[in-house]
């Protein structure tokens, strides 16, 4: 085969750009960003810092001029239109119009309306001071930290103002082009203010999105955590459970029959030996999904959780106790679902134990597992032990029991109901709605056969 090495190749599935490339990802920018969540955390403890920073930025760029001016005899352009005062009063006003700029975020209304009386009270004086920047200061810290209630009229308040301004420049600056001039400048500092006002506020929504987020997703974590908990204790009481129970009735018989026939004491002790192997198999093959799987291609699987076709075997470990166990299955059991197929098998073991705890050794236990149509029936019946010293069955409000097999049943829309029989013995059934759920284009397995 010839390979054209000039054929155009086809374009990777790279980005059209690399992260590393983004604006906020370069490092001036994340220097820039550190700097500025390092200025934020110092200015939460002592905002003094920055307001007394600010003050004196305003005093040296826009106060020292005024009065290096004054003292070497050199005087403003406008001078024909305003008045020239002497030191002590222009020291006098502009500390009217600096010194507010304190508490310009603490109380933004307040510093707001002095430095706005001290800016008309200089305009009827007919005095031109740099240190005028202060106004459009304090209407930026009123939009950004004040109530916007306020923000028209204090809006109105400095457009008059300003444009007694306009009325008092000379003659050759045109009242509109000035008037142009000191709005923008208005506007300017009205916008910055409600842009970084935004800003904030979306930035507060974000974290406390995220705030809510994590705690969503922490409570998910932790119902997601007992609900598998309820499931591993669930299991563990139905596998330790039930051959526990089978284990502990084989110990007793064969140490009975270990001075009268020590053939039989030595089969009981191989029956605890298998049913302890498999136990322990059960545990470990339910245990080793909650372990974190290897990232080995040639790594055993694990085995399949126990079924409808494993019920035989569950029913010859309880014939080995003592109890005569007579099973009988009808219907497409096979072909049911795994998940089914595990509810009625936990089920029936459930029902097997009980049987084999309070009704002894000498019991019979008749079961049935059947299905018809869209139904799954599980019957189990013993006659009980007919001697009299069994152990009173539990309540359905008591054990663990008879609650997890209701609760595997509610899974599948099932029913368990489980009571004294008359003759003296136990019936228990259990019903299993095997309708596919809405949305699902499955067939239900359910074919009535013959029995098994």
């Amino acid at each position: 085969m010839n390979i054209d090495d000039t054929a155009p190749r086809e374009p990777a599935d790279d980005p059209p750009f690399a992260e590393a490339e983004l604006p906020w990802n370069h490092p001036l920018a994340r220097a820039l960003s550190r700097l500025g969540r390092r200025f934020k955390r110092g200015d939460r403890g002592r905002p003094w810092i920055l307001d007394s920073a600010v003050t004196a930025v305003v005093a040296l760029l826009f106060c020292l001029p005024d009065l290096v001016h004054d003292g070497d005899g050199r005087h403003h352009p406008f001078d024909s239109q305003f008045t020239h005062l002497s030191l002590p009063g222009t020291l006098a006003l502009q500390a009217g119009l600096v010194v507010p700029l304190l508490w310009r975020r603490k109380r933004p209304f307040p510093a707001f309306g002095v430095i706005t009386a001290v800016f008309i009270l200089q305009l009827a004086l007919g005095v031109w001071l740099r240190a005028d920047v202060a106004v459009l200061i304090a209407l930026y810290s009123l939009v950004l930290h004040g109530e916007l209630r306020r923000l028209p009229l204090a809006c109105a308040v400095i457009a008059g103002a300003l444009g007694l301004v306009a009325v008092r420049l000379p003659s050759d600056v045109h009242v509109l082009d000035a008037l142009f001039f000191l709005f923008c400048a208005i506007t300017a500092a009205v916008a910055l203010g409600l842009a970084v006002r935004i800003r904030r506020a979306q930035l507060a929504v974000l974290r406390d999105r995220a705030t809510r987020l994590e705690v969503e997703r922490d409570q998910r974590s932790r119902l997601a955590a007992a609900a598998e908990r309820t499931r591993v204790a669930r299991e563990m009481h139905d596998i330790v459970g039930h051959n526990l129970s089978v284990i502990i009735t084989l110990a007793d018989g064969g140490a009975y029959a270990s001075d009268v026939a020590p053939e039989r004491g030595k089969q009981a002790l191989l029956l605890i030996g298998d049913t302890g192997r498999q136990a322990l198999g059960e545990l470990r093959r339910m245990l080793g999904v909650l372990r974190e799987r290897p990232a080995v291609p040639s790594a055993p699987e694990l085995s399949p959780q126990p079924g409808i076709g494993d019920i035989d075997a569950l029913c010859e470990r309880i014939r080995a106790a003592g109890p005569r166990v007579v099973h009988r299955s009808s219907g497409e059991l096979g072909s049911l679902d795994r998940g089914v197929q595990l509810a009625v098998y936990r089920i029936v073991q459930e029902a097997l134990t009980n049987a084999l705890k309070h009704g002894g050794p000498e019991t019979r236990v008749d079961l049935a597992v059947s299905v018809e149509e869209t139904l799954l029936h599980i019957d189990v019946h013993d006659t009980g032990p007919g001697t009299g010293n069994a152990r009173p069955r539990p309540h359905d409000d008591q054990g663990h029991g008879i609650p997890g097999m209701r609760e595997r049943a509610a899974l599948y829309d099932g029913t368990v109901v489980a009571g004294p029989a008359p003759d003296g013995g136990w019936t228990l059934r259990a019903t299993l709605d095997l309708t596919p759920p809405p949305g699902t284009d499955l067939a239900p397995s359910a074919v009535s056969g013959g029995a098994a």
